[in-house]
């Protein structure tokens, strides 16, 4: 029975954590040789095929061990604001400078800057998402969280005109956005991007872009779709490999003034650089914005690892992020057209392939009962050392103001692990599955 201590509300656990809290019951430690953690929402964090050296050591210099700022150090706010120019707005008359970036320790730290910032608004976000966007919807009380439906008919996405319609008619003066998505993958780019970005000047409604997955790029030749690549001539290899050149996707590149768009990227060393650990995080937008989360980090935190945030420097580099980024989608496109084709001869289905980040929405609602059901899916895959999150967690039901769960016959497959991570686990879903056939 739960023990009720007087003053405190039971706090719920992310999916991930949730998950990985169960398996530790069953046995699970993290680098235990026999489990797969297919849950994770974390990449591998080792060297990887052309990436450049990994960062093994840090040098701390003695002004470092003291408080750094709330908003972060300036070398690194401009390095950041640098890394945007150069990489999304060359040629543009507005640029980013170190006043409209703020440094936080991570991305859900980032986030909840962000939230304590908000006025009495209705705040808009999507269904299926993030885990953590849940309780981080619930807790601050200031806004009203409106959730809209992704359906898998319309390939988890929404048409700019319907999206227009839900920010004018729920009165949604913000909303909250993963791009690429998690859990699904899905991706806005280019033209349709543009058309969120200019929506948020025309409906005067603050986008709040989640880009934490920004590099994890599948819908160019690097992500591991050009099959045919494998057939051309030496010649042709050469040539094709010469002219590769990584895909970066971001809201920054279709904001028309850094100060007056209502536009906020969020983004950090976590994911696209693969140094989860650092908690490393940036946010980027109007000088109001910074303003704003600035006053929240001095009561919510008191500023981001400052040791941390000098040996950042040079992975902004743009030379640096553009290799690690090529590495990582040829890498990962690999490690996904794996899963995807283990999946398919599992009979585990897809209603709508990743183009970006490194997960899958499983859908399980073809598999033998009761297998079906994510929640059991996940519970037999622990009897085979493997983990995987079940979709009602990314239900995001802020307050559990709605009383029926989505999402029961889905799961996330995260491929972030190692391909022989990868391998074990889908080896393992192979003798789940027989065992109900």
């Amino acid at each position: 029975m739960e023990t009720i201590i007087p003053g405190f509300r039971s706090v719920p656990r992310t999916g991930v954590i949730y998950v990985t809290h169960e398996a530790t019951r069953h046995g699970f430690t993290y680098g235990h040789p026999e489990w797969a953690n297919l849950g994770q929402g974390s990449p591998e964090t080792g060297a990887i095929p052309n990436s450049p050296p990994r960062v093994e050591s840090v040098s701390i210099a003695p002004a470092a061990q003291q408080y750094g700022t709330v908003s972060g150090a300036k070398d690194l706010r401009q390095a950041v604001a640098d890394f945007y120019n150069a990489t999304y707005r060359r040629g543009k008359k507005s640029r980013y400078t170190a006043d409209n970036v703020s440094i936080a320790g991570g991305g859900r730290l980032a986030l909840t800057r962000l939230a304590s910032a908000l006025g009495n608004i209705n705040m808009g976000h999507f269904i299926p998402d993030y885990t953590a966007y849940e309780e981080l919807l619930s807790v601050f009380k200031a806004f009203t969280p409106i959730p809209i439906l992704l359906r898998a008919e319309s390939g988890y996405k929404i048409a700019p005109a319907d999206l227009k319609e839900e920010i004018l008619g729920r009165g949604l003066s913000a909303l909250l956005v993963s791009n690429p998505a998690n859990p699904t993958g899905q991706l806005m780019e280019g033209k349709e991007l543009a058309t969120w970005c200019e929506l948020a000047r025309e409906c005067q409604c603050s986008m709040i872009f989640d880009e934490f997955y920004s590099h994890y790029i599948y819908t160019n030749d690097n992500g591991g779709c050009a099959a045919a690549a494998a057939h051309s001539t030496a010649q042709q290899r050469h040539r094709h490999q010469n002219s590769e050149r990584a895909k970066m996707v971001s809201a920054a590149e279709f904001v028309v003034d850094v100060d007056k768009d209502p536009v906020v990227v969020v983004d950090g060393l976590t994911k696209n650089w693969r140094y989860p650990g650092w908690r490393i995080s940036w946010t980027l937008g109007p000088k109001a914005v910074i303003e704003a989360i600035a006053s929240a980090g001095s009561f919510l935190d008191g500023g981001a690892n400052h040791p941390f945030q000098n040996a950042a420097l040079p992975l902004l580099d743009p030379k640096n992020a553009e290799a690690e980024t090529l590495a990582i989608q040829k890498h990962f496109g690999r490690k996904r057209e794996l899963v995807l084709a283990r999946l398919k001869k599992l009979k585990i289905g897809v209603d709508a392939v990743p183009m970006g980040a490194f997960y899958v929405w499983a859908n399980l609602a073809k598999l033998p009962a009761p297998l079906d059901d994510g929640m059991n899916f996940f519970r037999e895959c622990l009897k085979e050392k493997t983990i995987v999150v079940p979709g009602v967690f990314f239900d995001v039901n802020p307050g559990n103001r709605r009383t029926h769960a989505r999402y029961k016959n889905y799961c996330r497959i995260s491929f972030g692990p190692e391909i022989e991570k990868l391998e074990l686990g889908l080896n393992a879903f192979a003798r789940v599955i027989a065992k109900f056939k």
